[in-house]
């Protein structure tokens, strides 16, 4: 009979409980502009969703992952294996059950910020403040204020220009023919390049940009063209211009969910490879290989988590934030992706969860304050602040008891 370790098992249920709740609060950042916008149905949203958010984790996810995520504990001060089995376990058990609470009241949160608080809370508890990496957590704490305030801005800008350049021309029609193929080819510069370095996981820009990003963006302007040209709506500019960015929408939300399934499985199963690694090989480092088994793992339980509980928050973002149609919701994703990719390339952290509701916001502005629901905006802001102390205390307790009863 073969015999499994009991603290492995539990690690295993708890990463997949963490894969279920990142699908389930991060789905919103993929599908809520394109159901907020009615381009897709919820249910089409949570069917797309899932394939991609899957086929993301599974076979773009890396095959190295971290123990600590983003380096926020100096690992030279945990070298007792044990130490990182209970405190991996603290950790994916605290931001499982802070990203639970958020969703059910429908709010998005950083899930990289949930398991770094996890993280930061057992290593406090057990190796005092030093063992923290400050300048990492300042950095973290920077991405709070940033992301949604460049993504709003950057998000304002690219509607007014959109609409400036279509909608506020003397011929709307001409315009949206001469126009359209040019904002989506420009957004798919982006995404090509995007898809090289989130999904592909490649490090050189210029590779990203000059092989991905262009010839893509080219491609789909030459497409996008012609088919304007044959089927655009003449009769009505407006109706015209929806519908062309209703087909668009649906495939910058499938890259997002792409992208999110290759990078954020991580968070997931980076503690499930750490566990694994005491266990069947002594590691305890700061690197572990991740095996295909766990990587699937972390995507079933994702599209899993989107399926089963990722309406309220992509609600949230799609619906009660603000009104969105179709040219806002491609404007969103078309800038989320952008500040992403311009702070990836500076090398500055930045939350894709705060860059999207900040893009959400943005749009909002670009048709004045009173078209913010501003009640559930601060409902946002307060939950960003607590995730990383809530998710800091919990995994601090449950660490605690760890250490005592095992």
């Amino acid at each position: 009979m073969v015999s499994v370790d009991p603290w492995l098992l539990i690690t295993v249920i708890l990463g997949f409980a963490m894969a279920w709740a990142i699908g389930a609060n991060d789905a919103a950042n993929s599908m809520s502009t394109a159901v907020g916008a009615k381009a897709i149905t919820p249910k089409q949203a949570v069917l797309i969703a899932g394939v991609l958010e899957f086929t993301g984790a599974y076979f773009f996810g890396k095959s190295v992952t971290e123990t600590i995520r983003k380096g926020i504990l100096y690992s030279d001060k945990i070298t007792d294996p044990q130490v990182l089995v209970y405190g991996s376990i603290a950790a994916l058990l605290a931001a499982t059950i802070w990203l639970m609470v958020a969703t059910k009241f429908g709010l998005p949160v950083s899930t990289t910020h949930s398991i770094i608080g996890g993280i930061a809370g057992y290593g406090i508890v057990y190796a005092g403040l030093s063992v923290v990496n400050w300048d990492k957590m300042g950095q973290v704490v920077l991405s709070w204020i940033l992301s949604p305030i460049i993504g709003a801005l950057m998000a304002y800008l690219i509607f007014k220009a959109l609409t400036k350049s279509v909608f506020q021309s003397k011929d709307p029609a001409r315009s949206a023919r001469i126009w359209s193929p040019v904002w989506i080819g420009l957004a798919f510069v982006v995404i090509g390049t995007m898809f090289y370095i989130k999904v592909l996981h490649g490090k050189d820009l210029k590779t990203g940009v000059l092989f991905y990003g262009i010839p893509l963006g080219i491609a789909v302007f030459i497409l996008s063209y012609f088919l304007i040209k044959v089927r655009f709506l003449s009769s009505d500019p407006y109706i015209g211009v929806e519908s062309i960015f209703k087909k668009v929408q649906v495939v910058t939300s499938g890259y997002v969910a792409l992208a999110h399934g290759a990078n954020d499985v991580a968070n997931a199963i980076g503690p499930v490879a750490a566990v694994y690694a005491v266990a069947t090989m002594g590691l305890a480092g700061m690197q572990v290989p991740v095996p295909k088994w766990i990587l699937a793992l972390g995507g079933v339980g994702i599209a899993v988590g989107v399926a089963t509980y990722g309406y309220k928050v992509m609600e949230t973002v799609g619906k009660k934030i603000t009104e969105l149609t179709n040219t806002r919701g491609f404007t969103i994703d078309f800038s989320a992706a952008t500040v992403v990719l311009i702070a990836s390339w500076l090398g500055m952290p930045i939350s894709t969860t705060h860059t999207v509701v900040g893009a959400v916001i943005g749009i909002g502005l670009a048709r004045g304050v009173k078209a913010i629901n501003k009640d559930i905006v601060k409902d946002i802001i307060i939950s960003w602040f607590v995730t990383v102390p809530v998710a800091a205390v919990v995994s601090a307790v449950i660490f605690k008891i760890l250490m005592f009863v095992g």
